[in-house]
């Protein structure tokens, strides 16, 4: 059956096979048990391949490696110290229950169910929770310095769409110090002799080999060597898709070609139109930027977020600006949460509060585009020597890119783009609907639904990396070694051959027009049409749009240089080309589903009070989707969700 207009296909529906049965809280144990083992002797007989280094993918090779597998790691980094994990700074999420304020395992899983507005699977969920305490027991053995209290135990803050305190953290740096702590694990198995390095190597297409993932083809990003690289089974841990947007929170390098090059030969791509606007970023200021800077959601455990009431105050000095005369919308509008509302909710009210009139900063074309985050009564009550400690390293880059002292001056902040919720479809065991290849961290779609939970990408990424795939993966590998294939093999050749003739007619099309000018033109249409609000006229104007810019990419793009040598005008070609066509899914995955949840808000879905209105209805499923061919539409294959364990009602948090 054809639907919206000769868009897209619907096909057979899909479902998670490898979940086990049983009472949730004894899934997981039951199902290590369940799963076959590889004897010691046996995983120096098995090669795996592993793209990405940042935490999913650095703790995987670490892991994997000690326990005696051959791993091959692969970054397109000069070094896996470099991920863009590393930026993450407001802390990770685990159900220690530190504060004694009723935090649980259960609590964890509820909390994340609901913040991601009960389109995420109850089993991936509830095994995240249950392993998220052993996350920091690793992280503290491993010497991450995690902020301590007084009396030594380790603190904790809390975070957005939570009443509890479970956020560990680092200052502002927990990224960093938990990759570091990743970075050192990886580097002892390097020098063990059981992970090799590729360093400033990019996975360019995925080999399938009998309907198995055994490899991948990968660029020296150096030399420009084609390189084959073979292995039983390949890890994806190569983070999200938010770059499509152009400007955004992640570093530039940031792509979606590995999971999109997986996508086209056969692995389902998950929910594309879940996509994360973070509330609490620095502002656009002027076309010239190529990325923006997060500052941290911590920030609002002690920073109070306004606007003026009245327009005429917008342009004041906020120092100026009396108490009566400050609208604290989300305190006002969300009293159980207040300033900790998830982020989705934020991000929409400060959008909706500019929208009104009563944004501030200067204008970014007929509106004034940001809100303030002020420490005024959190200096008052604790002094600046407190909030210095926690905050401090935040506040300082704040003042290096804006020139105001937030100690003196109210922040300024406007939601964007940071995470995605999408990714490749997998199991229970992290397995993608390729045999052989397994997906972690923000590369897949399993545990957070519509919208994440702060300090919880940091969590699902070392879970995955640590404790959930090595734990999965050898029930596959039990079966192998898979028989010997080399570079000579058809499919091996085919995929080469892709690779190269895709160089070629890149670097042969010698147009009018840079990468970047395409890119920014995409991000453009993506977040006018797909961003904090869709609607179904835009949503089509959108794909129209991007359909033509994906033509007139392919006709006049200019790729400067050679492909034997470095080359990072050839490496954005081939990266924007992908977000050309990812760009085009997300929307026919927003137009179909004509209901609001989590990051997904869709103008025509809204309550009286303009919150999200889902429709269980018609829409209580994952939308797995399958690349239909160049010439062809994608197909829609849907996992019906199924709660068991957790009541589904509508989102509240006032």
């Amino acid at each position: 059956m054809t639907l919206i207009e000769g868009l897209y296909t619907e096909g057979a529906p899909i479902a998670d096979t490898a979940a086990p049965d049983g009472p949730i809280a004894e899934k997981w144990t039951k199902h290590q048990f369940d799963n076959q083992l590889v004897n010691p002797a046996n995983r120096r007989k098995l090669d795996v391949i592993i793209v990405g280094t940042g935490l999913a993918g650095a703790s995987a090779g670490a892991t994997l490696g000690e326990a005696g597998y051959n791993v091959k790691s692969f970054c397109y980094q000069d070094s896996p110290r470099r991920a863009h994990s590393i930026a993450a700074q407001g802390g990770i999420n685990a159900a220690k229950n530190y504060k004694g304020d009723g935090d649980s395992i259960y609590r964890l899983f509820y909390d994340t169910v609901k913040g991601g507005d009960y389109r995420s699977r109850e089993t991936n969920v509830y095994r995240l929770a249950e392993v998220s305490a052993d996350i920091i027991d690793q992280c503290v053995a491993q010497g991450v310095p995690f902020a301590r209290e007084y009396g030594g135990l380790l603190d904790n803050r809390s975070f957005g769409g939570v009443q509890v305190s479970r956020t560990f953290y680092a200052r502002g740096q927990t990224g960093q110090q938990l990759l570091i702590g990743a970075y050192q694990a990886l580097e002892r198995q390097i020098g063990a002799g059981t992970v090799k390095m590729y360093a400033r190597h990019e996975m360019l297409e995925l080999i399938v080999v009998d309907g198995k993932a055994r490899g991948i083809i990968a660029r020296d990003m150096v030399t420009g060597e084609i390189e084959t690289h073979l292995a039983d089974a390949v890890v994806l841990a190569s983070g999200g898709y938010g770059n499509v947007y152009f400007l955004s929170t992640n570093a530039m390098g940031c792509n979606v070609t590995a999971n999109w090059r997986a996508h086209r030969k056969g692995a389902y791509f998950a929910n594309p139109c879940y996509t994360q606007i973070h509330p609490t970023c620095i502002p656009v200021s002027g076309d010239h930027q190529s990325k923006l800077t997060l500052m941290s959601e911590s920030l609002r455990n002690d920073g109070r977020i306004w606007v003026p009431k009245r327009r005429e105050d917008c342009e004041k000095d906020p120092r100026e600006i009396p108490e009566e005369d400050r609208d604290y919308y989300l305190e006002r509008i969300y009293p159980a949460f207040g300033n900790l509302v998830p982020r989705d909710i934020a991000s929409r009210q400060a959008k909706n509060m500019c929208d009104e009139g009563r944004g501030v900063g200067p204008k970014v074309g007929d509106f004034r585009r940001g809100v303030y985050l002020d420490f005024k009564d959190a200096i008052g009550r604790l002094g600046e020597d407190a909030v210095r400690a926690k905050y401090g390293n935040l506040f300082d880059m704040y003042k290096q890119i804006t020139g105001e002292d937030p100690y003196q001056v109210p922040m300024r902040i406007y939601p964007a783009v940071h995470y995605t919720m999408g990714g490749l479809w997998v199991d229970y065991d992290l397995q993608a609907t390729i045999p052989g290849l397994f997906v972690t961290g923000e590369a897949n779609f399993s545990d957070h639904g519509a919208n994440r939970l702060g300090a919880s990408a940091l969590m699902q990424g070392l879970a995955d990396g640590y404790f959930v795939l090595p734990n999965t993966i050898r029930n596959y590998l039990a079966d192998g070694p898979y028989e010997p294939i080399d570079v000579t093999h058809p499919a091996v050749v085919e995929a080469q051959d892709a690779v190269e003739s895709r160089v070629t007619e890149l670097l042969g099309i010698n147009g009018e027009r840079s990468v970047d000018s395409f890119h920014k033109e995409l991000g453009h249409i993506m977040w006018e049409y797909c961003g904090m609000e869709r609607s179904e006229e835009g949503l089509r104007k959108a794909i129209d749009l991007i359909r033509s810019l994906r033509e007139e990419f392919w006709r006049n793009v200019r790729v400067l240089g050679a492909a034997d040598t470095l080359n990072q005008s050839l490496e954005k070609a081939g990266r924007v080309a992908d977000f050309l066509e990812l760009g085009e899914l997300m929307c026919i995955d927003a137009l179909h589903r004509r209901e609001s949840c989590g990051g997904h808000f869709r103008a025509e879905s809204q309550t009286e009070d303009g919150e999200a209105l889902r429709h269980d209805d018609e829409f209580l499923y994952v939308g797995a989707w399958e690349w239909g061919g160049d010439d062809g539409n994608p197909i829609l294959h849907k996992e019906t969700l199924e709660y068991e364990f957790i009541e589904l009602k509508q989102r509240s948090y006032k």
